[in-house]
């Protein structure tokens, strides 16, 4: 099934079922009025969901309405716990050799894992707000699971079956604050601001046999200011699966359910052509992985980072080519700025207010 939230002036607004194909939702007020309760007791309230989904999708449900995914908040809007992973070690590796440095054996086989806000989380299409463009603005395409309650010490096995729900995110990253703040020895803070993520989160079965050993295989779409940039395959070079993600995690505490784990970066390796240069053909997922690649290449990076009004949109569709999870589709605005669309708009009926006065005169 799929789920969303809907705003409704609270905290953590009004869960929702939403159809298989995106077109269609209906609120699950009689079951569950937030997804978080449903997490809290999953066996006796997803059945009941699962339940209004098939009527959802067959046409029967008697209250459903078009779904609109500017009406989300995040699935989840504030959670327990966020703790996004480096799943990817293809990442790292260009982060280090693009700087010179050799990646430490325990990478390939300990999960790189920092622990982010929980309680503010983006709508799929609310703006991402920078004081500034000089903190080098930066987009992070990924996948995230949200747990149900895993027990400390769970084998990655074990923490598998703790999985509940699948969803995509943005993973803002502010790259020009990083350096410092690592300098000091005590990880992320200022340059890990909210995350966003998709409209809805769905149950594995949503996933088909794209879902394999904790991995999902299908390609995530990044596209900036509507180019596309990133095609990446989120499976075969998952170097640590979510259930690997979730144990690390879950080695000295309990997760309890409604904790969220992020899988880092979604990206491949490159290529060699012929001429013996590198090329990296599924392009990229975040823009310090291409300055990476052109570190590489040519000496020094020349892409630069996000600007106020540029736009990111991440979407993952399925092997019938229609989008799984909605699409993650964002402005970076400074604070006090306005949308490009709502900005235009008034700019037009400035025009308009102009002409009427000029023709009236």
């Amino acid at each position: 099934m799929k789920l969303a939230t809907y705003r409704d002036g609270s905290r953590d607004g009004q869960l929702v079922v939403v159809s298989r194909d995106l077109s269609q939702a209906h609120y699950a007020t009689g079951i569950a009025s937030r997804l978080q309760q449903v997490l809290d007791d999953w066996s006796f309230l997803s059945p009941q969901l699962q339940d209004l989904y098939a009527a959802l999708n067959h046409g029967r449900a008697r209250h459903a309405f078009p779904f609109d995914p500017q009406q989300c908040m995040a699935p989840l809007p504030r959670a327990y716990q966020w703790a996004d992973g480096s799943a990817y070690i293809n990442h790292v590796e260009l982060v280090r050799k693009a700087r010179g440095a050799e990646v430490p054996q325990s990478f390939y086989t300990d999960p790189l894992m920092y622990q982010g806000g929980s309680d503010d989380f983006l709508g799929p299409c609310d703006p991402i707000v920078v004081p500034s463009e000089a903190m080098g603005i930066d987009f992070e395409a990924e996948l995230a699971v949200v747990t149900g309650d895993v027990k400390m010490g769970a084998t990655p096995e074990q923490a598998l079956e703790g999985i509940r729900l699948v969803m995509l995110a943005n993973d803002v990253s502010l790259r020009n604050l990083i350096p410092a703040e690592l300098a000091k020895g005590f990880g992320f803070f200022q340059s890990k601001p909210a995350t966003a993520f998709s409209p809805v989160a769905v149950t594995l079965d949503e996933l088909g046999e794209a879902w394999q050993s904790g991995r999902v295989h299908l390609a995530l779409q990044s596209s900036w200011n509507g180019r596309k940039v990133g095609l990446c395959d989120a499976g075969p070079e998952m170097t640590f699966h979510f259930g690997q993600l979730i144990a690390h995690a879950a080695t000295t505490r309990n997760l309890r359910a409604g904790a969220i784990v992020g899988s880092g970066t979604v990206s491949n390796k490159g290529v060699e052509r012929k001429d013996g240069r590198m090329d990296w053909p599924k392009g990229y997922s975040c823009i310090a992985e291409k300055r990476c690649i052109e570190t590489i290449l040519d000496g020094q990076p020349s892409t630069e980072f996000m600007k106020f009004g540029d736009t990111i949109r991440i979407e993952m569709k399925g092997t019938d080519g229609r989008s799984l999870f909605g699409a993650i589709d964002q402005e970076v605005m400074a604070p006090g700025g306005k949308p490009k669309a709502e900005a235009s708009a008034a700019s037009g009926s400035d025009l308009q207010g102009g002409a009427e006065a000029i023709a009236s005169s």
